[in-house]
């Protein structure tokens, strides 16, 4: 009979790859996941601004997180507010190809 001592950390060696590759997609999936909350807030924020008679795109740009600074564009169409975010992503070919968008519409007074 073949001795198995070792064995456990030769397959966790195997295994490190595919665990650590599963951790990173269940990262991005959260940050952007936490990104369209934002999106929406922001969306939502901007659309009530607009219906108060305030600039709408100011008011969605205050109601994000700093580090979405860099990767925000807000539109504002008619009574329509959009909100365009890209997350963060620890992999720049992933990045890249991340947006998330929302949007919210303020109802005339």
């Amino acid at each position: 009979m073949g001795r198995e001592e070792g064995q456990a950390s030769v397959e966790l060696v195997a295994a490190l790859p595919a665990l650590l590759l599963a951790g990173l997609i269940a990262l991005q999936l959260l940050v952007t996941g936490y990104a369209l909350t934002l999106s929406d807030g922001a969306a939502e924020a901007g659309a009530l601004a607009l219906a108060a008679g305030r600039p709408a795109a100011e008011a969605a740009r205050d109601a994000l997180p700093g580090w979405a600074e860099d990767g925000v564009e807000i539109s504002v169409k008619g009574r329509q507010v959009t909100v365009h975010v890209r997350p963060p992503s620890p992999l720049e070919p992933i990045a890249d190809h991340l947006t998330v968008t929302s949007s919210a519409a303020a109802r005339p007074k």
